[in-house]
């Protein structure tokens, strides 16, 4: 196994397959649950920007989206267990791409219950993202590696269309110049992120706030995945340890933990503060 600086087992190669059989097979023997866990946050958060906006079709880009993965949970009001069982069968087994996107696309006409919803997914991942968009999981697909290159024109235009961002797993890897370049591109869209905790958000909030953002970190922590050795613990540990991060009681006990930050502009968190 091989890991990154931040002692956590490289599993790029679970992102770049044609479909998402091996990340599904690989993250089901994790307990990966992060995205599960999540949803019911996106989804009021979604709500609160109609109600705040009046927009009642909103534009939700996933920011790290792999396979479409928190979009397919919103928009089929699915579970992450659904999904792994989805993509475990035997037929999904048996099953060429051609065959699994076929069945994927008649799961969501037959579940597509958010259909008040348009979804963009962003990912540096070119084939992850061409299942997605094919699968129907979301509208429309960004490749693009935007810490460390500006937008394209295409993809800027697309960006300014975005109403909220949503993550839950990818910061850490992508920081302060991809979502100052997406707070940019034209809306300054509300925000939730699910962060590990070995990852300190506040030079996010910084560069958000100088483009008119207030960050609030909500309460609680969240189970992300189970280590996959006791190597990776053990990285992880001293990663947080560096960080100033008290493990006890969380990844030390054999579990990554993530925090929920929730970035809107001033102007709506004044709203908010105002009526509550």
């Amino acid at each position: 196994m091989q890991f990154d600086a931040t002692g956590k087992v490289s599993l790029e190669q679970i992102y770049t397959r044609p479909d998402p059989r091996a990340y599904f097979t690989t993250l089901r023997e994790l307990d990966y649950c992060i995205p599960q866990l999540a949803k019911p946050y996106f989804l009021k958060l979604i709500q609160e920007y109609r109600e705040a906006t009046g927009i009642e079709v909103p534009t939700v880009l996933d920011l790290g989206c792999s396979y479409g993965v928190n979009a397919a949970l919103l928009r089929c009001d699915a579970t992450i267990d659904e999904l792994y069982e989805h993509y475990g069968d035997a037929d999904a087994r048996a099953a060429d791409r051609d065959r699994l996107l076929a069945r994927d696309r008649a799961w969501v006409r037959s579940r597509g219950q958010l259909a008040r919803t348009r979804f963009v997914g962003l990912d540096s991942s070119e084939p992850a993202l061409s299942y997605a968009l094919a699968a129907g999981f979301i509208d429309h697909a960004v490749h693009a590696d935007l810490e460390n290159h500006d937008p394209t024109a295409a993809q800027r235009e697309l960006l300014a269309e975005v109403d909220l961002v949503i993550s839950t797993g990818c910061i850490g890897y992508v920081g302060e110049r991809t979502l100052g370049r997406i707070a940019e591109a034209g809306r300054r869209p509300w925000m939730a992120h699910f962060v590990l905790r070995m990852f300190p958000f506040d030079p996010i909030a910084r560069r958000l706030a100088d483009s008119g953002y207030e960050t609030v970190p909500m309460p609680g922590v969240f189970k992300q995945r189970r280590f996959i050795s006791e190597q990776e613990q053990s990285l992880v540990l001293e990663t947080l340890s560096t960080a100033g991060v008290e493990p006890r009681g969380r990844e030390a006990d054999g579990w990554f933990y993530a925090e929920l930050h929730l970035s809107q502009p001033r102007e709506h968190r004044a709203i908010q503060r105002s009526r509550g």
